[in-house]
């Protein structure tokens, strides 16, 4: 089981790392159904949503995404990209979330008893350490099946438990007939160039 009835449990969501793995996975996520289902299983405190933004004054691809979960209940963390040309003058985005991301987990950690983190991201080790440490569970979902693999071994190693995003996918993935009459599918920033924008 996933969650627990009587955890206080808050959801922490790199944005680019969970579009990587979906996309490669081949589904989209409908964040109503993600919220609903922590609503549904635990004692359910904040959804947190993390996302890099272009910094530029052309409207971002990202917003019609963001400003859905901002008027449906997540709590946004966003900054600036820095864009760039690389070495064969293709356009390049590169955004990090994890110090943000590590401040909220701590910062909220004395208020929970599980933390549900959406990130592949090794760098996130030491962050999932310091929050087990002060006595809370950590749960880290990410992707083993995708290709390349989207999760660190040490991030994998290091959680009370990790979760295969495909296995739990099926419980929030938008199907195609509801794409056009729910959120709309947006195109992701990080979509702008081939790699991505959260190193595992």
């Amino acid at each position: 089981m996933l969650l627990r009835q009587n955890e206080r449990t808050a959801l922490f969501i790199d944005g680019a790392s969970l579009h990587h793995a979906a996309r490669n996975l081949g589904f989209e996520v409908d964040f109503r159904s993600l919220r609903s289902l922590f609503e549904s299983q635990c004692q359910f405190q904040r959804a947190f949503y993390y996302a890099a933004m272009p910094e530029t004054d052309d409207y971002s691809p990202l917003r019609p995404l963001t400003d859905w979960l901002a008027y449906n209940g997540f709590h946004l963390i966003l900054k600036n990209a820095r864009e760039f040309t690389d070495h064969s003058g293709r356009r390049r985005i590169k955004g990090n979330m994890d110090v943000e991301l590590t401040v909220d987990l701590l910062e909220q950690s004395s208020r929970l008893d599980h933390a549900v983190i959406i990130s592949g991201d090794s760098d996130l080790r030491r962050a999932v350490e310091a929050a087990q440490n002060r006595g809370v569970r950590v749960t880290v979902i990410s992707s083993m099946r995708s290709t390349p693999p989207m999760i660190g071994d040490d991030l994998r190693r290091q959680a009370d438990r990790f979760v295969e995003l495909a296995d739990i996918a099926p419980s929030f993935t938008r199907r195609q007939s509801e794409q056009r009459t729910r959120q709309a599918p947006v195109r992701h920033p990080a979509d702008i160039n081939s790699d991505e924008t959260s190193d595992t």
